[in-house]
């Protein structure tokens, strides 16, 4: 496959995740702060204000990076760790087809952790100039 298809597919890859992960979840929950601030679940008994403030960071915040390639791996994680939570402690009860979007972002975010962002990034753009950002993807 050429070099170019696949910086493509990423993108594509990453915007596409990002898109749903914001529209399904992120902005209803930074849209409607108050009211999600008496609905959300607290698994980790932190106390609703920090577990919706960490959901909107995982949410919101982490695919805007994302979409632009900008600290790709590292904002995988939050949406990584938001994904695991739900899927294994808030609705442990789901089935395979319940639980089958979260599923789905959970195998687009591991793509993208393990490939990075590709070329057609920010990163990818900081790489063609300097090489030794590396770490930045």
């Amino acid at each position: 496959m050429h070099r170019s298809s696949i910086d493509w597919a990423l993108l594509f890859l990453r915007v596409s995740g990002c898109l749903l992960l914001l529209g399904v979840h992120g902005l209803p929950k930074l849209l409607n702060f108050s009211h999600e601030l008496t609905v959300i679940e607290d698994p980790l008994h932190l106390g609703a204000w920090p577990t919706l403030s960490l959901a909107i960071l995982a949410e919101v915040w982490c695919p805007l990076l994302i979409i632009l390639g900008l600290l790709t791996r590292l904002a995988c994680l939050p949406i990584l760790a938001v994904l695991l939570v739900s899927l294994f402690i808030v609705h442990p009860e789901w089935s395979l087809a319940e639980g089958q979007f979260a599923w789905l972002l959970l195998i687009i975010f591991v793509t993208v952790l393990i490939a990075g962002p590709g070329r057609l990034s920010v990163c990818g753009r900081l790489l063609e100039r300097r090489p030794s950002a590396a770490w930045i993807s």
